[in-house]
């Protein structure tokens, strides 16, 4: 048996969600939430194998909540936000599902409940597009750090002068790395003229090409 919790405020969806689980007779309903702090009560106290969560609630929205609920229960997300920030977050705070209201018929539902409650994931078009776009950018950091491994490996800058570089890549001036690195401006300026002899380049543009690409 899939034991769920239902968490809106609004009754009417919460009525609508209840009549289509419980027309499934491998599932059932053990609480209603209409806002996020009833949401934590109840997965903490039943633990119910799938949660289903709104965001927009009162008192603490399901995107505030969903990393302690996720503690006991797998939370799919059923929402009306299609906000690509708003399915990132979610999606990176524990969701194993996100479905957009008006995108999904009841059979979907109730097949999207039993995957999450598998261990697996369901997401509506567009918040796999997010989920894709997601690991795009986690793989684009993996290469730049590990180009910049190359980079330290092969070009021998110490640990300071790794630190002004990075800064460097963020778009800092020489000021602003100075402030955040507690140093005087004529001392960034020495490192910088160490790293650029090091990277064998003569400007901040080759210095940051050349330490993101690892050549």
């Amino acid at each position: 048996m899939t034991d769920l919790v239902i968490v809106d405020d609004n009754p009417i969806v919460r009525a609508a969600l209840r009549g289509i689980i419980e027309s499934d007779g491998g599932m059932r309903v053990l609480a209603e939430a209409a806002n996020g702090r009833e949401a934590i009560a109840a997965a903490r106290r039943f633990q119910p194998t799938v949660t289903l969560l709104d965001h927009r609630m009162p008192i603490a929205d399901g995107l505030s909540v969903i990393a302690t609920i996720s503690q006991y229960s797998s939370v799919l997300v059923l929402t009306s936000d299609s906000d690509a920030e708003l399915i990132a977050g979610m999606l990176h705070q524990g969701a194993r599902g996100y479905l957009v209201h008006g995108e999904f018929d009841p059979p979907e539902l109730l097949r999207a409940v039993r995957e999450v409650a598998g261990g697996r994931g369901w997401l509506s078009p567009i918040a796999a597009s997010v989920a894709a776009s997601m690991v795009r950018d986690q793989q684009a950091r993996e290469r730049v750090r590990h180009q910049q491994h190359l980079a330290r490996r092969n070009y021998g800058l110490t640990d300071r002068e790794e630190d002004v570089m990075r800064l460097l890549c963020e778009g800092l001036s020489n000021a602003s790395i100075a402030h955040r690195l507690r140093l005087t401006e004529k001392t960034v300026k020495n490192h910088l003229n160490h790293v650029f002899a090091k990277l064998q380049v003569r400007s901040r543009t080759e210095a940051i090409v050349r330490w993101t690409s690892g050549d």
